[in-house]
This record gives structure tokens, C-alpha cells and sequence, in this order.
């Protein structure tokens, strides 16, 4: 039986994966560990998981949470970083910035990559750092 829950790719097919195809899948892994974390927080009601998971997974905040995280990031996450980073979506949504907009899709990448090579101690080092300025950030607005 397949798991496809904790999909597993090698080197090769990963180098293969393009940087959106990264983002498509790092975006899902970011917001399952947003809502894992908001839920153990205690937040129970559907409307609070719901209004707070979308504060934190926005653009803006994990743009904040990129910031955070580069000074940390080894030479081969950086360049899935900056990989993502310089990706050419087709549209940036109105409620972010180009900017704010390739940093979460580095983010992303960056999470679809590590999560596709199942280093999920290291995707976990990483939110906690990501999620004190995503939170400030969101604060903020």
C-alpha cells in the first residue's frame, strides 16, 4: 500500500519537481502545522481555527516568517529558498505584495522539499521559528 500521507521522493525525482510544484505542496504541509499548532493552542471553535489560520498563512505572514528563517537555512535549503523565491507565478493575489508574495512561495518551496525528503524534525525547528513572526506580523494588521 502507497502512503500518501508521508510521500517520499529521492534526490533525483525532487531536482525534477519544479519550484511551484514545491510551493503547491509546502503550502498544504504550512497550513496543516498552522492548524495542528492552533488547535493545540486550545482554540476550538471553527470560526476562531478558521480566522486565525488564514491571519497566519497569508502571504505577509510568512513573508515576516522568511525573514526569520534565512539566517538559519543551509546552503542546500537556500537554494530551494531562493529557487522558490525567484519563481514566476502567474498571479500574485491583491492582498500581497510581489515581494511578500515570492518570499511565501520560497517558504513553501522550501517546506514541499523538505517535507517530500521526509525531514519533518527539521520542518518543525523551522515553524517554530517562522510562527513568533508570522503571529507579530499578523498582530500588526
Amino acid at each position: 500500500m502507497t502512503d500518501f500521507l508521508h510521500p517520499m521522493m529521492d534526490e533525483h525525482a525532487l531536482r525534477q519537481c519544479s519550484a511551484l510544484a514545491l510551493a503547491h505542496m509546502g503550502d498544504s504541509v504550512y497550513e496543516l502545522m498552522t492548524r495542528g499548532w492552533l488547535i493545540s493552542s486550545g482554540l476550538v471553535t471553527s470560526r476562531n481555527l478558521h480566522r486565525e489560520t488564514i491571519r497566519l498563512v497569508c502571504a505577509g505572514a510568512q513573508a515576516a516568517g522568511a525573514h526569520a528563517i534565512q539566517p538559519m537555512l543551509t546552503e542546500e535549503e537556500q537554494a530551494v529558498f531562493r529557487h522558490g523565491r525567484n519563481a514566476k507565478p502567474k498571479s500574485v493575489p491583491k492582498s500581497s505584495s510581489p515581494t511578500e508574495y515570492a518570499l511565501a512561495t520560497a517558504v513553501e518551496s522550501l517546506f514541499g522539499w523538505l517535507y517530500l525528503r521526509g525531514q519533518y524534525d527539521r520542518l518543525n525547528e523551522l515553524f517554530d521559528v517562522i510562527l513568533p513572526a508570522a503571529r507579530q506580523w499578523a498582530e500588526q494588521k
